[in-house]
């Protein structure tokens, strides 16, 4: 049990390859290199502000409520797909 030989790569390369097709892999590459950029820009902005608001809470001495989170908008309902009649089946 230890670390995949360059024919396991191979094999995991492939079978990728099958699954996927040539023509979405570029896709959902460039799409996966966005989620992570998007992921590190808010990780690091959680720091940041995390390490603010430690620092004015711990200067000021006084423990401080957050501001509460924006209001999403409302959901809209969702109207359920029509049912095919089980009646009417023509073939």
């Amino acid at each position: 049990m230890g670390s995949l030989s360059p024919t396991h790569w191979l094999i995991i390369a492939l079978v990728i390859l099958l699954l996927f097709g040539a023509k979405r892999l570029p896709d959902a590459a460039r799409g996966l290199g966005r989620s992570l950029r998007i992921f590190k820009s808010e990780m690091s902005e959680m720091q940041s502000d995390g390490s603010a608001s430690s620092g004015s809470s711990a200067a000021s001495g006084t423990t401080q409520q957050s501001a509460p989170a924006a209001e999403l908008p409302s959901a809209q309902p969702v109207k359920p797909a029509p049912q095919a009649d089980k009646d009417r089946h023509t073939a």
